[in-house]
């Protein structure tokens, strides 16, 4: 009997979201949608809905880094995604880790700020942020996001100009916080290269978009894709996430991430 293709396993490290419309249930749902088995590492516990986040618990750094080691030994992880991390001991302890495994594509979602505008990420936060650029395969901030870490440039080009020069490889700029009809992200790469793709904006704001983009750009690329057409597939699998989306509580939508499973179904 030929052996099953072995299917990519990729670590992601977040937050609970009880409402499971983002972090790491979202990281689960968004690997598994682009073919990947998820490696769940909790770094907090939060309390939130769909509206917006009232607490956010970091767990010990130690305990954090314990989840990751007992995997990392145990199965073949192929890649790293980074979401919220809630405390700078977190952040030092996910940058050791990874760093053991510098052959491994990362993608970091620099998560500052809730879709309800609690904030996420002081300025010691963002600074431990900013020391794991180094090790960044794709970076993927929202424009406000952008512009928290690079407070100094005078626009999102300059934003992703300096991010670049801290060391990580690619920078993908979303744009659903910024105004327009579509809403268009652009890529940077350290060659200089841009390269921008435009979706029509959807009408209600969704809980989990970002976490959703960034862990398809993350098992798109433990699949073996260059980040160019990770990145372009993952912006499709999100947008249709989005499009298929509902409103199960009283605030945000949620990302139907599981979309292509409906289709199927409805093939029957």
């Amino acid at each position: 009997m030929a052996q099953a293709q072995q299917i990519p396993v990729v670590m992601t490290f977040s937050g609970h979201d009880p409402s499971g419309g983002a972090g790491i249930q979202a990281d689960i749902e968004a690997l598994a949608g682009v073919g990947c088995h998820a490696a769940p590492v909790v770094t907090a516990i939060t309390v939130q809905d769909t509206r917006d986040v009232a607490r956010v618990e970091p767990l010990a750094a130690e305990l954090v880094a314990a989840q990751a080691r007992a995997v990392l030994a145990d199965l073949p992880v192929a890649a790293f995604k980074i979401g919220l991390l809630g405390s700078i001991a977190v952040a030092a302890a996910v940058q050791q880790v990874v760093a053991e495994r510098p052959h491994l594509p990362l993608v970091l979602d620099p998560i500052t700020a809730a879709g309800g505008g609690a904030e996420l990420a002081d300025d010691a936060l963002l600074e431990a942020l900013r020391r794991l650029l180094p090790r960044v395969t794709l970076l993927t901030p929202n424009s406000h996001e952008a512009r928290r870490l690079a407070p100094a440039a005078a626009d999102l080009d300059g934003c992703a100009a300096e991010l670049l020069a801290r060391g990580c490889a690619w920078v993908l700029v979303t744009g659903t916080h910024e105004s327009g009809d579509a809403v268009v992200n652009r890529l940077y790469g350290g060659d200089g290269t841009v390269s921008a793709r435009s979706w029509p904006r959807l009408d209600p704001s969704y809980h989990g978009s970002g976490c959703t983009l960034a862990a398809a750009c993350a098992g798109l690329l433990a699949h073996g894709h260059d980040p160019r057409r990770a990145v372009a597939a993952a912006q499709a699998f999100t947008w249709e996430s989005l499009r298929h989306g509902r409103r199960p509580g009283h605030g945000q939508h949620l990302p139907d991430r599981f979309f292509w499973a409906a289709a199927a179904r409805g093939r029957r």
